[in-house]
């Protein structure tokens, strides 16, 4: 790679350079991921204004530093605290929702060698990270000491545990499928002169769409936003914040979607592998992380998309697709992949 020399180096200076690489290479993780959520922001308010024929943005710096705007509103706005809170775990809980959304970034590829650090159980890496948030939000709504505060923590998790469930069934029909849990290892099982016949959403389609509308619940995004229910609870676990404490609630969960996008991406339709494979075309059937980057804009929309158009869903809705559709379809699906793997059917990666 081009900073194998910068690198080089670095690691000459010993056990300080190498602390300094590490720090280097999570902060060229950690500051594009912030810097994408803000635009991923502006994109939402844009595509929901097309969508509703209206202009979105448009005044601050045309529309484009609206979210740096914002930002910058929230960091310098006064945190109130609530009297009757719990201090020290009021404050904590944003930062326990925060960084474990920003500490699964460290085993995601974003092309063959690029990547902070290639686990070999990546898989149950993420598995864990995507598992903590919940404690955060939990502590958000009982140390704020408010009703809305703990109806919306309550909320958010039971749904997330039974929405976790069904994301880790289907990540069990991929790893089948790969036979590995290392996430560079799952893309290159992908791998194949057939394109993106051979991805994994083809022979693991009930799968892909548990992951994806599992991840849009555990994210407690519309239609499954009964967690912020802005109609019944105002705000959920985060309606007694506000200021910076706000803003770092904000950005877990949009950094979350992101991730999300990411990992479906990755899992499911070959990551950063062209769909023009062995076809010959110059460009267009070479490998490079554009195709990832340009997968992850899919279905990072998608998620804008279904806010735009779908209702929010009772809650009584939500348990029941979670525990009764869900989990029963994936366990059903995990014994068929097994039986696909063991006849080698639509696996190359066997």
């Amino acid at each position: 790679m081009w900073f194998d020399p910068f690198r080089d180096w670095l690691l000459s200076f010993g056990a300080a350079g190498a602390a300094l690489w590490i720090v280097l290479k999570i902060l060229a993780i950690a500051m594009p991921v912030i810097i994408a959520v803000a635009f991923y922001v502006l994109w939402e308010r844009k595509l929901i204004g097309w969508m509703h024929a209206r202009r979105g943005p448009m005044y601050v710096g045309m529309g484009i530093l609206q979210t740096f705007a914002d930002v910058f509103k929230l960091l310098f706005k006064e945190v109130v605290q609530p009297t009757a809170a719990s201090p020290f775990l009021y404050r904590l809980a944003p930062l326990i929702v925060l960084v474990p959304s920003f500490a699964a970034w460290a085993v995601v590829p974003f092309d063959a060698q690029v990547v902070l650090s290639n686990a070999n159980a990546g898989l149950l890496y993420l598995l864990a990270m995507t598992s903590l948030g919940v404690y955060g939000i939990i502590l958000a709504g009982w140390a704020s000491n408010s009703k809305y505060a703990f109806i919306g923590a309550m909320r958010a998790a039971s749904q997330m545990v039974s929405y976790e469930i069904a994301m880790g069934f289907a990540l069990v029909g991929v790893m089948v499928a790969s036979g590995s849990l290392n996430l560079s290892m799952i893309v290159m099982a992908q791998a194949g002169n057939a394109g993106l016949f051979e991805w994994f959403w083809l022979p693991l389609l009930p799968l892909f769409i548990i992951f994806f509308v599992s991840g849009v619940a555990e994210t407690n995004r519309a239609p499954f936003d009964v967690v912020e229910g802005e109609s019944e609870i105002v705000a959920g676990h985060m309606v007694e914040y506000s200021g910076a404490s706000f803003a770092l609630f904000f950005l877990a969960e949009y950094a979350n979607m992101i991730l999300v996008s990411f990992l479906v991406s990755i899992f499911f339709v070959g990551g950063w592998l062209s769909p023009f494979q062995g076809l010959g075309i110059p460009l267009l059937s070479v490998d490079g992380w554009w195709w990832l980057l340009a997968k992850v804009f899919f279905f990072a929309s998608a998620y804008i998309w279904f806010r735009a158009t779908f209702p929010r869903y009772r809650y009584d809705q939500i348990m029941r697709l979670g525990w009764k559709v869900f989990i029963p379809l994936s366990i059903a699906w995990i014994v068929v992949v097994s039986l696909m793997a063991y006849h080698d059917v639509f696996l190359p990666g066997q």
